[in-house]
């Protein structure tokens, strides 16, 4: 029986993709290299070092991890000033979940800084999630389970008790991986290519019912 939710969080509680993939062509610029949207596409998901250093690599761009991510999340916090909004649904997807007395938390790969630019613009309820987990706090990023297995294991529960909710086809993955049951969003890929998840819906306000009933 469902127990508790693990949410992913860029594509699933806010669209913040545009503005990390902003940060980072113009970080890039910084250094020299023009760089498109459509390069930091395969590493949707996984986290701010590959979804950097694997443009980099693709590149052979002289890339330091630190300096370069931290001057990404520099950016990031300029652009996103008074931008940032919830998904459709999200709000009242966390209220039916509250209802059913089921444990919630974020498990983003995403570092702490991004999460908690993201989360703050979010203005969530001060109970509304048990914890949250960053990509600062596993080894092994999406489409790896650890991320979910951490979650799970703080809120003290059995991955098989989880709900994940994702948007990336790395997410779905790392999901299943975990053992747990996955609702997948089209917000950041086609229906059509999240099939492998338990459900699909479009964002959380038609997220079906079954999904947090079962």
């Amino acid at each position: 029986m469902i127990k508790g939710v693990l949410f992913d969080m860029d594509g699933v509680l806010l669209d913040s993709e545009e503005f990390m993939c902003e940060s980072a062509i113009r970080m890039f610029s910084e250094k020299g290299l023009t760089v498109t949207k459509k390069d930091f596409e395969p590493f949707v998901g996984m986290g701010e070092n590959r979804y950097l250093g694997g443009v980099a690599e693709q590149y052979g761009c002289e890339f330091n991890l630190d300096i370069d991510k931290a001057r990404a999340y520099e950016i990031y916090a300029e652009i996103t000033k008074g931008k940032l909004v919830p998904l459709p649904g999200v709000h009242d997807f966390i209220r039916r979940c509250k209802n059913k007395s089921l444990k919630l938390a974020v498990a983003t790969s995403a570092d702490k800084v991004k999460m908690e630019i993201n989360l703050k613009a979010l203005a969530l309820p001060d109970n509304a999630l048990d914890l949250t987990v960053n990509g600062l706090e596993v080894e092994r990023k999406k489409p790896f389970p650890d991320i979910y297995l951490e979650a799970a294991r703080r809120l003290g529960l059995k991955p098989e008790e989880c709900l994940v909710v994702e948007d990336a086809l790395s997410g779905i993955d790392s999901a299943r991986a975990a053992g747990c049951k996955c609702l997948a969003l089209a917000t950041s890929f086609p229906a059509d290519r999240l099939m492998h998840a338990d459900w699909v819906s479009k964002t959380l306000a038609d997220a079906p019912e079954a999904s947090i009933n079962w």
